[in-house]
């Protein structure tokens, strides 16, 4: 999603920016309106935050003169003086909805959220794949082998642009797919187009698909992170075929991700208590008035600790009263009466609260991998036809083309991750040499395996010098083709991301990674920062989450640390913090942190985070 942002203050607006950042948005700025006026008439924007106070031309004439050009996008208005007569102004001038300056970075973001829904609503869901040459969803009808798109009787003419990204959807009904990743995988890496021309050809997708027949909406966007084909209505008659047994396999895992959390839960059970203990412990002290400061500091860090956590295990109530406790227990004068007494009725309550059970709830899992694609390129159909029934157990889709006309129509379409190419085609007079020139000028980063009959010294010259992968002589097993398809899948792919996970608190360190070891991810774990570096260095993540406050060294000088590395510099760092005010925020940016993470963490939002930084990464 791509948000205007409209402010002269560049020390505001650089700390807006990177909050909107860190929740998965574009940001544009300008300091004023007449520059706001351009970008806006000139770009396509979700939505424009809008200082009122700007100069050249301000927010409440900017937002009317936009609204007399029809334009139909979300505008929200920031205000530092949020008077009747103002408001009413905004409002008349076209505003969608207003806020004021002073307000939290949450209530900003959730303003957003809200108007991005108002202005498109995504449904969640799922759809399984169809493994054969004709794709499927519902009657709409794709066949790979004529390029053929019908919906019911009514074919559907697309361009083949079009046809390639409605070909990379459906086959990977589950996938969210970011811009970037749809120019990877469709075009090469010299002639992709701009972000700009895919919203325009999904655009131009859609409007055709509708006027082929297809009411619903096939492809649905996901805000701030990319596009991804929406389930088909499933009927309860239908509980029984491959799509009611993925999706009851979805939700068994879905319950195995909650029994794996309730575990933790038991585990931790006799710690919570512990740390209410010292809580009690303290508050008895405090109203015997003999709280010495070491069990003081005690307490507020017992209580900072169950604030980060029990929300996260179901006990929102709890984390909001040990917050409560925390607060109280910073204080460094004397205890009024009116303190004591509130801690007293915190502790207490807190006590009661655990008492009770925790209300939970377990998200949909989103998958973010699917299977290679390699497009076998040889005119043995007994050889291809094996290695596409075997394939399902490597973890590969294979596509054949049983000549080089063919093959150059397929990768006119779409551009698979493995090409396994044959030299010789006794029915034409071109070789494979002449496809593996092609493909050396188009898309040089291509992985391709030569795999032939041929075998002298001046075809394997001429193999290296065209840039392929490896050399395969025939003949050779189905077993030694697809080991060496694995060799050279692209590693960056192929290797398990590892997250390293930083913070003193071990029951907080134990529910993120049950968190987000189901979804496919190496976790490791660190209760003392001070060792750091040293894990660092030895296990090289691919990502690092960092509690912002920590005993001895903390999550902020941690970070300025590998920002200041030259080898570790671009590692993407988030940072966990229950502090989301402005400073805070701006702190955290300013010592190099890509994201950040609220407390009490909600396992949606953190491996939504987590699993698009990481791919972004890797795709970059």
């Amino acid at each position: 999603m791509k948000i205007l942002l409209v402010e002269e203050d560049s020390l505001l607006s650089a700390t807006l920016a990177k909050v909107l950042e860190a929740n998965g948005y574009a940001i544009d700025v300008a300091s004023d309106g007449q520059t706001a006026l351009n970008l806006a008439t000139a770009l396509e924007y979700d939505l424009i935050v809008l200082d009122v106070q700007v100069p050249k031309l301000d927010g409440i004439s900017l937002c009317r003169q936009l609204r007399s050009q029809n334009y139909p996008k979300p505008i929200l208005l920031l205000t530092a003086n949020d008077s009747d007569a103002d408001v009413v102004a905004g409002f008349d001038a076209g505003a969608d909805s207003y806020i004021s300056k002073r307000c939290a970075a949450e209530v900003l973001l959730a303003s957003i959220r809200t108007l991005l829904r108002r202005s498109n609503a995504f449904p969640p869901g799922s759809m399984g794949k169809d493994s054969s040459a004709t794709l499927t969803w519902g009657n709409l009808c794709l066949d790979l082998d004529s390029g053929r798109v019908t919906f019911g009787e009514q074919v559907i003419s697309l361009t083949a642009t079009e046809f390639n990204l409605l070909v990379l959807f459906m086959r990977n009904p589950d996938r969210i797919f970011s811009r970037s990743v749809i120019l990877d995988r469709l075009w090469g890496f010299d002639d992709g187009p701009t972000d700009r021309a895919i919203i325009t050809h999904i655009k131009d997708l859609r409007k055709k698909l509708k006027a082929g027949g297809l009411a619903e909406e096939i492809i649905e966007t996901i805000y701030g992170m990319g596009y991804r084909l929406k389930p088909y209505p499933q009927s309860a008659s239908s509980s029984l075929d491959d799509s009611g047994t993925d999706n009851t396999r979805k939700q068994k895992s879905a319950v195995g991700d909650r029994s794996a959390i309730d575990k933790v839960l038991e585990r931790f059970w006799g710690v919570f208590k512990q740390q209410i203990a010292v809580l009690a412990q303290a508050k008895t002290a405090l109203l015997a008035g003999n709280l010495a400061a070491e069990l003081q500091q005690a307490a507020k860090q017992e209580a900072h600790k169950l604030a980060g956590s029990l929300a996260s295990f179901g006990y929102s109530e709890g984390s909001k009263l040990a917050r409560s406790a925390e607060h109280l227990l910073m204080n460094d004068r004397p205890f009024a009466l009116a303190d004591i007494a509130r801690l007293s009725e915190v502790v207490t309550a807190l006590q009661a609260e655990l008492a009770k059970p925790p209300i939970t709830s377990t998200p949909t899992p989103i998958p973010t991998l699917c299977d290679y694609r390699v497009l076998a390129i040889d005119d043995d159909t007994a050889l291809t036809e094996l290695l596409k029934v075997e394939s399902e157990a490597w973890g590969l889709q294979i596509e054949i083309a049983s000549n080089l006309a063919v093959a150059r129509s397929r990768l006119a379409l779409s551009v698979p991750d493995v090409i396994l190419l044959d030299l010789s085609f006794p029915e034409t007079e071109e070789d494979g040499l002449m496809l593996l020139q092609e493909l050396k000028e188009r898309s040089p980063h291509l992985p391709v395996i030569v795999f032939t009959g041929r075998d002298s010294l001046a075809d394997r010259l001429a193999v290296s010098r065209l840039g392929a992968k490896q050399f395969l002589h025939k003949p050779a097993t189905s077993e030694q083709i697809f080991q060496a398809i694995t060799r050279v899948l692209p590693k960056n792919q192929a290797l398990q991301p590892k997250v390293l996970i930083v913070d003193d608190d071990r029951t907080m360190l134990t529910y993120l990674s049950a968190l987000l070891t189901p979804w496919g991810l190496e976790v490791i774990t660190l209760s003392e920062p001070q060792r750091f570096w040293q894990m660092l260095l030895k296990t090289s993540p691919h990502l690092v989450i960092l509690d912002l406050q920590m005993p001895q060294v903390s999550g902020l000088e941690l970070c300025q640390v590998v920002r200041q590395d030259v080898q570790q510099g671009d590692l993407p760092i988030l940072v966990v913090t229950a502090h989301t005010d402005a400073d805070s925020l701006s702190q955290a940016f300013a010592a190099g942190a890509d994201d950040f993470i609220t407390k009490p963490v909600l396992g949606p939002e953190l491996v939504t985070r987590v699993l698009s930084r990481i791919e972004r990464t890797r795709w970059r």
